[in-house]
């Protein structure tokens, strides 16, 4: 009997706890991936989905709108990635919490059941009387 808890300890902090990171580490690159963000900064100030954005001939008028076209959709093409690249560090600094938050549980709770008893023990209750 001793030899399983043992056993059993020996696996949660061992195997099973680089399991646990190797799941989570996976996870966030995933997330990174997913996101690109080194993509998104690269082509931070590159047009929005326009087709043609090479050299315009004609009058000035038509340079000038063109550049106007340019440039306007450049700028919509930053803030559309601006914004995901916030989004982005939104939700990896929300799954950096959950996973630094599960490993540490995963740590603790073996030791739970010990704690409830120790308290238990010294007449610890949870009774919020007055």
């Amino acid at each position: 009997m001793v030899m399983l808890v043992v056993s059993l300890f020996q696996w949660w902090y061992g195997d099973g706890l680089r399991e646990r990171v190797k799941f989570a580490s996976v996870r966030l690159e995933s997330l990174i991936d997913y996101f690109s963000f080194s993509l998104l900064l690269k082509t931070l100030f590159s047009p929005y989905r326009q087709i043609s954005a090479g050299k315009v001939d004609g009058a000035l008028e038509v340079q000038l709108r063109a550049f106007a076209d340019k440039l306007f959709s450049r700028v919509i093409g930053a803030v559309i990635r601006l914004m995901i690249m916030i989004v982005g560090f939104v939700v990896l600094i929300i799954s950096v919490m959950y996973t630094l938050l599960n490993i540490i549980l995963w740590l603790a709770l073996p030791a739970l059941p010990l704690i409830g008893v120790w308290l238990m023990l010294i007449g610890w209750n949870l009774s919020w009387t007055m």
